[in-house]
């Protein structure tokens, strides 16, 4: 929320029409600012712990993810882990999660009576159930549904895709704000002390030049987790093929169930069905075992999930998303012959899954390691100072008992252009564009209220 100082209205060209438009731009960029920021606060706090996910969650379920290694053991079979798992929560076991490192543990999901599920951890060598927590019931999960407002339901969701948007808006309209002007300090440097509002305004400015950038990339690649735009863009970038690729299943029969209901999946992925097993098989289901044991020759990376099936038509299916993205793969085994019915890789993506699944990547600091994860922490942190100085800039700014809204333009036709990209932008985003047309209603109610009462 930048601040239309005096020193910024005299380095303008002394024309109404700049004037004008600079007012029309900094309105806006408060009203963007308005719904933004607290929103750009929470993100930020809930996406940069999330960034260390694997730490945090390692250090926190130390006693349920971590083993030790005893000298020359190998790990016992994914059966025995799954048994034992059964006998001490029991129910049906859905899947089965093979350790990412030497020294973690195996995880086995257990259906329960009840309904629910059950994540229940296996030391590997000794078969030894170390303990249990509600399926996603991890600490980073948790942070994970607060980033996302997974808890407050579909309408606090789609305020966070609405947010993304006006992040969007937020830092274009900052970025004409700071163009500089004639004025001499404030474009890169920061003046005075936090004791003036001068300060504040020119690191809100400052922080809003370095991060600006990011906030956009992070606003759309968070898009394809959005409730209604990521939804229709997942259908329309898959297409009827429901995100396998032409070529890669030939006369396979699909279930109609999609893998994002098996448990998380990559963002290309979510519509995708899964295949079925013939029923007509003389042979006995191949079991657990092998079912690992195929997936590890077909050179899945480690930590792999496997997908058990629970019924006569299900198949095997193993998956994982690590980090590299060149090995994300799904492969779907005939639960009978232990043959791949489906085997599908980040090469097999269209070009948009594939671009979008960089993003996403990238988004959750894993694209390019350490440095991923430390880049997007600073970003985070760089968002709340953007956040915390605007806040603390309007506060000094607005006048005694009023709520400091900039002034109107004197000639309103200005807002013309403004309001026509911020309209192409509502057709692009459909919630972004609803929240336009409450937004203007509200800025025209303001605008009559306080009119009425000059009068």
């Amino acid at each position: 929320m930048s601040d239309f100082t005096a020193e910024s209205a005299n380095a303008l060209p002394r024309t109404g029409t700049i004037t004008d438009l600079y007012r029309a731009v900094w309105r806006w960029h408060f009203y963007a600012g308005l719904f933004v920021l607290p929103f750009l606060i929470t993100l930020s706090i809930t996406g940069g712990l999330y960034l260390f996910r694997n730490e945090i969650d390692g250090i926190v379920h130390a006693d349920l993810k971590h083993v030790e290694m005893p000298a020359g053991a190998s790990p016992t079979e994914p059966s025995r882990m799954v048994d034992a798992a059964l006998a001490a929560y029991p129910g049906t076991a859905v899947k089965y999660t093979d350790p990412v490192t030497p020294d973690a543990s195996a995880e086995v999901t257990i259906k329960t009576p009840d309904g629910g599920k059950t994540a229940v951890y296996v030391d590997p060598y000794r078969g030894e159930v170390l303990g249990a927590l509600a399926d996603r019931g991890t600490v980073m999960w948790t942070v994970r549904y607060l980033h996302s407002l997974r808890y407050f339901g579909p309408v606090a969701r789609g305020l966070i895709e609405i947010a993304a948007g006006w992040a969007i808006v937020l830092v274009a309209t900052g970025l004409f704000l700071w163009w500089p002007r004639g004025q001499k300090g404030g474009v890169v440097s920061i003046r005075a002390t936090p004791a003036k509002r001068v300060f504040w305004r020119d690191l809100h400015a400052v922080t809003g030049l370095v991060v600006g950038g990011f906030i956009v990339f992070l606003a759309i690649t968070g898009m394809p987790w959005s409730q209604v735009w990521g939804g229709k863009v997942n259908q329309w970038a898959n297409g009827s093929n429901f995100g396998y690729p032409s070529g890669v299943r030939v006369d396979v029969p699909m279930s109609g169930q999609k893998l994002a209901q098996e448990g998380p999946t990559s963002w290309s992925l979510e519509q995708a069905e899964i295949p079925t097993s013939p029923t007509a098989a003389k042979d006995a289901p191949i079991g657990l075992d092998r079912a690992v044991s195929t997936f590890g020759q077909l050179g899945l990376h480690r930590g792999f999930a496997v997908n058990i099936p629970t019924s006569v038509t299900g198949v095997y299916t193993g998956s994982v998303y690590p980090a590299d993205l060149s090995q994300q793969r799904v492969v779907h085994l005939d639960q009978y012959s232990g043959q791949p019915l489906v085997d599908m890789s980040y090469a097999d993506y269209g070009p948009l899954g594939r671009w979008l699944e960089w993003g996403i990547n990238v988004h959750l600091g894993q694209e390019f390691g350490l440095a991923n994860q430390l880049f997007l922490l600073a970003v985070c942190v760089g968002n709340v100072v953007l956040a915390v100085s605007a806040g603390i800039m309007w506060w000094k700014r607005r006048p005694s008992r009023s709520f400091g809204v900039p002034p109107l333009p004197r000639d309103r036709r200005v807002f013309r252009g403004l309001i026509a990209l911020l309209v192409v932008g509502g057709v692009l985003f459909p919630l972004v564009g609803a929240s336009l047309v409450v937004m203007l209603a509200m800025d025209w109610m303001f605008t009559r209220h306080r009119l009425s009462r000059a009068a």
